[in-house]
């Protein structure tokens, strides 16, 4: 069973069943391996404890560097950047992202490239740049098609398309 409901339109957030998840994380408890704490970090985030967040965001890339695999690395900082996002550090979101992208593309492995992408394009969407936003979603857009992601992912690219574009015109005719 998906955590996850849907997408909100208007702030592209993940809509949650907060029972569950708070559920969720209770079952993992302190386990550290790398994929209970990249979990605990999202369920952390969804359910808006950013700074617990941040905490277990920052131990889950060190054991990444330390124990995992490039791929494991890139996922690590890319949830990282995720909880600078939802904290409202675009900047760093977007720079942490942006390499993080350019490493995925580089070694050929769209999937994470598209993740980081939708990422950075929801934190220029945060910031009001639905410009870039829009660039972004279409990149991952891309990514997620030509590499026969799920309908799910391809869905949640095109939402934040229709969003982006939602905003621009609406930013025009103010």
């Amino acid at each position: 069973m998906s955590l996850i409901l849907g997408y909100d339109p208007e702030t592209l957030r993940e809509q949650v069943d907060l029972d569950a998840c708070a559920a969720r994380l209770a079952e993992l408890g302190e386990q550290r391996s790398l994929q209970a704490l990249l979990e605990r970090v999202w369920l952390l985030k969804v359910l808006g404890r950013l700074e617990d967040a941040l905490v277990i965001s920052e131990e889950s890339v060190r054991v990444a560097r330390m124990a995992g695999t490039r791929k494991d690395l890139l996922r690590a900082r890319i949830l990282h950047a995720t909880i600078n996002q939802w904290r409202g550090a675009y900047a760093a979101a977007e720079h942490e992202l942006s390499t993080c992208a350019a490493e995925a593309e580089g070694q050929g492995w769209p999937s994470i490239a598209a993740f980081a992408l939708q990422h950075r394009g929801k934190t220029h969407f945060d910031a009001g740049d639905f410009e870039r936003a829009r660039g972004d979603f279409k990149r991952a857009l891309f990514l997620r098609q030509e590499s026969g992601a799920a309908d799910a992912q391809i869905e949640s690219a095109l939402l934040a398309v229709d969003a982006a574009d939602r905003r621009r015109a609406q930013q025009a005719a103010s």
